[in-house]
């Protein structure tokens, strides 16, 4: 694709992110992996992955509102492929349908994150439900694999200064994206892994979904060809080392 459309592409899809966030009423900044990365000093804490995506050229795939009848499939891509992924998983019908999917995503290693219980507009219920959507979350992840998560995507993208604070308090920063395939409008893989790639840009956080019957098969194109471009795939927390992202904030 020439230079110029993947460019408008990107703007468009930045564009129409900035105004649903500018919708929900959350003033808090949007923090780049790149700026994180450059605050931090080598006693940050944060783990590197394969590669010091200070040098590399990195990008993190990421999947929402799973596991799902599809997640075995796409955890067999990923092993094969050596590539980890950060999974937001979903608790009602999800977590508590395949148990044993979060245990070997886990095992795997692959990140575990919060997408909430039952994919709520997180604005538009009160600060006490915004806290139950979170925590019960949380506790299912931890019952199930020890690991508690630090990492949540707001339902939508949809936040604000409550949701923010509520974050704050259970440990966990809010994720979002800068590449969207929109796989829940088609089940047209093909479009799927068009979309990815006219998007797809150093330190990348790229929006899927392995609930839907398109998504899962357009994986490995995604992953061969950004291979083939050069980028190494990392989880989203292991895209900001040596830098840690703080509960609250919000990073794309």
């Amino acid at each position: 694709m020439p230079q110029s459309r993947k460019s408008l592409t990107a703007v468009a899809g930045a564009a129409t992110l900035a105004l649903t966030l500018a919708l929900t009423g959350c003033s808090a900044e949007r923090i780049s992996p790149e700026s994180v990365r450059e605050a931090a000093d080598e006693k940050a804490g944060g783990a590197f992955g394969s590669v010091d995506c200070r040098d590399a050229k990195c990008i993190a795939l990421t999947f929402d509102a799973g596991p799902g009848p599809y997640t075995a499939e796409l955890l067999d891509i990923l092993a094969a492929e050596e590539v980890p992924a950060t999974l937001f998983l979903l608790g009602k019908k999800h977590i508590d349908t395949y148990p044993e999917l979060v245990v070997r995503a886990a095992e795997e290693g692959h990140e575990l994150a919060n997408h909430t219980w039952t994919h709520p507009r997180l604005t538009e219920v009160d600060r006490d439900e915004v806290r139950d959507q979170l925590q019960r979350t949380n506790e299912a992840i931890e019952e199930l694999t020890g690991q508690t998560p630090t990492l949540m995507r707001p339902p939508q993208g949809r936040t604000d200064d409550t949701v923010a604070e509520v974050c704050e308090e259970l440990g966990l920063a809010q994720i979002l994206w800068s590449v969207t395939a929109k796989d829940y409008q088609t089940t047209d893989s093909d479009l799927i892994t068009e979309r990815v790639l006219d998007q797809a840009d150093r330190d990348g956080i790229i929006l899927l979904h392995d609930i839907y019957e398109g998504t899962v098969p357009a994986v490995p194109g995604i992953i061969d060809a950004l291979k083939a471009d050069g980028y190494t795939f990392v989880t989203v927390s292991q895209l900001m080392a040596p830098g840690v992202p703080e509960p609250g904030k919000v990073y794309r």
